[in-house]
């Protein structure tokens, strides 16, 4: 009789051509045990961090975190160092100071540090900045020797120079010099803007700005190109006609509209003369000025306008001289970013601006 193989022997000899696994392989816990609280086979802190696990948000960090490092956040560290402030500094930068108080956050997260104390008067260096402060302005100095050296790439003026200055500065004496410096330098493309507003330099608005004022704020260089008093014009023809004057009433008048009443000259105006003697306001001097040329009135204006247009100084008694209050004098100043100063596209337009500035009435020579 044939002798037969029990079911569990044959499974067993059928099985053992398999691997078989150690004993003392341990097994790994399934997702639902790792899940459950106090499980001990769940991996310790320490673990999950080496693998790459997530971090407790907050928990501190036993090195700074070099990887959410900003290099641009170190413009931040260095305009608060200087200004004190969170929107002196946004300012500065050209950025609201919501959004330097966040960068400000996360540099001193990225770091492992506190830089600043809160103080009602202001933002207070803590000895962490001290220590790095050096570092920062080595950072920022070596930047600015990269642009200047990136620029200095450029052997001839060529490119694009955008120029910003008051209205009236723009349309009379910017306007009318635009072809010569294009003959002059053929590379270059000019953009020009007549705007009461200021471009921000340090966000690079604008490359070259006109102002009424030297900027004590930002990384810019400045030079003064002009500085005179106002004076009252008219044209030949309506000077003659009113001859010398003895009271300002006499004549007919150009003022700013009630918009800019708080300009100086329109304050001045406003004190010294009848309002039925205005018989024009406008918000642009260009009008006032093409108003006064057509004999409209007079019109109190720099005196960098004499001749523009044809326009005549008014003549007044000298009695009507002494009582009226001085005019205050006026600056006019050349602004640019010193980064930017070298470049030749910049230079060539910021010298040829000296040079033909200089010429006019009030002009430093």
């Amino acid at each position: 009789m044939p002798h037969r193989v029990r079911p569990s022997i044959a499974a067993s000899s059928r099985s053992s051509s398999r691997p078989r696994t150690p004993r003392n392989r341990r097994r790994f816990p399934t997702a639902s045990c790792c899940r459950s609280p106090g499980n001990p086979c769940a991996p310790s802190p320490a673990a999950s961090e080496l693998v790459g696990g997530p971090k407790k948000r907050g928990a501190r960090q036993e090195t700074p975190s070099f990887a959410n490092l900003r290099w641009d956040d170190l413009r931040i560290l260095v305009a608060l160092a200087r200004e004190k402030h969170l929107k002196s500094a946004g300012e500065l930068l050209g950025v609201n100071a919501s959004t330097v108080s966040r960068r400000l956050e996360a540099l001193e997260e990225a770091i492992g540090a506190r830089l600043f104390d809160r103080t009602p008067s202001g933002l207070v260096g803590t000895v962490a900045l001290e220590e790095l402060m050096p570092h920062a302005e080595a950072v920022e100095s070596a930047v600015e020797a990269f642009v200047r050296q990136v620029a200095g790439f450029e052997r001839e003026p060529e490119g694009t120079v955008r120029i910003t200055a008051p209205p009236g500065v723009a349309e009379h004496f910017l306007a009318p010099i635009t072809r010569e410096i294009r003959e002059q330098y053929p590379g270059l493309r000019l953009e020009l803007e007549g705007s009461v507003a200021y471009a921000n330099l340090t966000r690079r608005e604008a490359d070259i700005a006109l102002r009424a004022f030297r900027p004590d704020r930002g990384d810019l260089v400045s030079v003064k190109i002009g500085e005179s008093r106002d004076f009252i014009f008219g044209s030949a023809e309506y000077v003659e006609e009113l001859g010398t004057l003895s009271s300002l009433d006499d004549a007919r008048w150009i003022q700013w509209d009630h918009d800019l009443a708080h300009f100086s000259t329109a304050e001045w105006l406003e004190k010294q003369v009848h309002p039925d003697s205005i018989w024009l306001r406008t918000n642009r001097i260009g009008a006032q000025v093409e108003a006064a040329e057509r004999g409209l009135g007079l019109v109190v204006l720099p005196e960098i306008y004499e001749g523009v247009h044809g326009l005549v100084r008014a003549e007044l008694s000298p009695e009507l001289t002494a009582s009226l209050t001085p005019f205050a004098n006026q600056e006019l100043w050349l602004v640019g970013h010193r980064a930017l100063r070298h470049v030749p596209r910049i230079t060539a337009v910021w010298d040829f601006l000296v040079t033909r500035m200089a010429g006019l009435p009030g002009g430093k020579r």
